[in-house]
């Protein structure tokens, strides 16, 4: 049956409840996940109006081979499903938020006696305090250097907190009141800790009036050292403050969010605003979004906050928004508080939802501009290697082992001439007992192509790292395979500088010499990049590979350390560096141990 008279008819049976549909392409894959007050009526507008479509909807219906539909009882309901759905299917035409795992975070768990902050990629689903996430990790890592020289919280890692036997430089420095050695009143720490979570939530002018209010009262109790310290407290506070940008004058705690559109992308900034101070600016951008602008924006926010701990009372948006009072009731029900959402037309709150949308429509300009440099350097570099088709997808390969020993190889992947870092793949070699580079690359190869999928495409382009005798060994795993008609291979080597070469090489199959880039050093560069990634990667591996199995070797040796002590070791130490520190006690307490064998440890270790 033709697909278009198979939707008609299934159109035929569609309830006019609320709920969600989900849209398939002729792959059976989800291309697009929406949801409706009536069921019946939405998607009729999809497939009963074509003449009447816009141009990027047509699109989306050109490729629905079917569809399918579930009822909710409520459209709030529909409004929890579909966001559940988006995440599971990740489909093509839907607003997806990235995993906020590159973006760095602060993290803070206060059901600790004696918390700290430490820096994650990604928020997890506990009771602990989140602030960011940040624009980088620079950002990040200046904000937590603030912290560790205004506040005396600890600095040492739950790990070393837990052993720790004496005092660090810190606390020689009065950075730190040293809760891991000393007699801290948890009160008072507490105190540190309630300081610095105003300080990141942007309450850095009533910090400043409550430490002034310390200060003055020590300096009348005439307890002037601490009136001192107090001061110096304030002056860095006050510090910060300076580079903050004040955009409003009523200081209160809000987001801004504004949208910027071009025809394949599209761009959300988000602009964090907290006691009136401009705290981060942030972009988000999307490819080949078919919704409109309002049914863009909420379904942005819904998942934007599913990820973000703090909501500020206050929300001010570009654009009107789909589903406004079903949004702010779900606001509401996360925060247990009510959420404004508000378009302003005029004053202070309008210049701020202008400035975010001048913001967003420059990051549009740039990425446009970006990725038209992007295509522009794949197109000539698909012409200097006589490819056959454009390398969307490169892949290269590199080995790593120091003389045989835990050898490892890695692939990374750039799609788009951009680090696509969720598709790297490392590989233990498994076969090759003696050194040999060509037989571990052959069976990385053969690895990798044996079997491929939608996760793992071909390549347009397979580079190797090692010249023209790697280039072969590719050469030879493809023929074998019969991929050789599917993508192309280039080889690259290292300047030879006794030769008196001054560029790294590149070898494709074509030609026995090297290929000569004259003026676009550019695409040289691109490709030199690509390989100095696949370096890092296997070379970090194999580093791993190779700590993990020094420290194995380390325990194994040690007299009546079996395969049940060594364990517990492990486990209760975590590493070799703690079981060093360890005393004699601390090992003798571990069950299955007796003073003779924590000697044992002891020397084994520290000879």
């Amino acid at each position: 049956m033709n697909p278009e008279n198979n939707i008609l008819q299934k159109l035929t049976r569609v309830s006019g409840e609320p709920g969600i549909y989900l849209m398939k392409d002729d792959t059976g894959a989800v291309i697009y996940v929406g949801k409706a007050r009536n069921l019946k009526k939405r998607l009729a507008s999809y497939f009963k109006n074509s003449g009447r479509m816009d141009a990027k909807i047509s699109i989306l219906v050109n490729k629905i081979s079917d569809f399918e539909t579930v009822i909710t009882r409520t459209e709030k309901e529909a409004l929890i499903l579909e966001s559940n759905l988006i995440k599971r299917h990740k489909p093509r035409y839907n607003v997806v938020l990235k995993d906020d795992k590159r973006y760095p975070s602060l993290r803070i768990d206060l059901n600790e006696d004696y918390p700290n902050f430490s820096i994650v990629r990604k928020i997890g689903q506990d009771d602990a305090l989140y602030f960011g996430p940040f624009s980088s990790a620079y950002a990040v890592r200046e904000t937590l250097r603030t912290l560790n020289k205004t506040f005396k919280l600890r600095k040492c890692k739950a790990r070393e907190f837990k052993t720790r036997t004496r005092p660090c430089l810190h606390c020689q420095m009065e950075g730190c009141l040293a809760p891991c050695c000393g007699d801290v009143d948890p009160a008072l720490y507490q105190e540190q800790v309630n300081e610095a979570i105003m300080f990141l939530r942007g309450r850095t002018p009533n910090l400043i009036r409550k430490v002034k209010k310390q200060m003055e009262t020590c300096a009348q109790t005439q307890e002037f050292e601490r009136a001192a310290r107090l001061r110096d407290k304030i002056f860095a506070l006050e510090r910060t403050i300076e580079k903050q940008i004040a955009v409003t004058t009523d200081f209160k705690d809000r987001d801004v969010f504004a949208i910027a559109r071009a025809p394949d992308c599209s761009v959300i900034t988000v602009m964090s605003v907290r006691g009136g101070f401009l705290t981060g600016t942030r972009h988000y951008d999307f490819p080949e979004i078919i919704s409109t602008d309002p049914e863009m924006m909420a379904a942005f926010l819904r998942q934007y906050f599913e990820r973000h701990a703090f909501i500020p009372d206050e929300l001010l948006i570009s654009v009107d928004l789909a589903d406004a009072a079903l949004t702010a009731e779900w606001l509401r029900s996360i925060k247990k508080k009510k959420v404004v959402i508000l378009r302003p037309q005029r004053g202070e709150k309008a210049h701020l939802v202008n400035l975010t949308e001048h913001n967003a429509q420059n990051e549009l300009k740039n990425l446009i501009a970006s990725r038209s440099a992007e295509m522009d350097l794949l197109l000539r570099l698909q012409k200097k290697l006589k490819m056959r088709k454009l390398p969307e997808r490169i892949e290269c390969f590199d080995n790593s082992n120091i003389s045989g020993t835990d050898p490892v190889a890695a692939m990374v992947v750039f799609e788009m001439a951009r680090a696509q870092k969720s598709a790297y793949r490392k590989y233990r070699i498994r076969t090759v007992s003696e050194h040999d580079d060509y037989a571990y690359m052959k069976e990385v190869l053969e690895r990798r192509f044996r079997k491929t999928d939608e996760a793992n495409p071909y390549p347009g382009l397979l580079m190797v790292d090692g010249g023209k005798g790697q280039l072969n060994i590719a050469l030879a795993v493809i023929k074998e395979l019969n991929l050789s008609e599917e993508f192309d291979v280039a080889g690259i080597a290292k300047k030879d500088e006794k030769k008196g070469e001054t560029r790294d090489k590149i070898f494709i199959p074509t030609r026995a010499n090297p290929i000569g880039f004259g003026r676009e050093g550019d695409l040289l560069l691109f490709l030199q990049r690509i390989r100095d990634e696949a370096h890092r990667f296997a070379i970090t591996y194999h580093r791993k590979r190779r700590g993990k199995r020094t420290l194995q070797s380390a325990l194994d040796s040690i007299p009546g350390v079996g395969r049940k002590r060594k364990a517990i070791l492990l486990q209760h130490f975590k590493s070799i560096k703690n079981i060093r520190a360890a005393t004699l006690e601390q090992i003798c307490s571990l069950p299955g141990f007796n003073r003779k064998v924590a000697e044992s440890v002891q020397k084994a270790l520290n000879d």
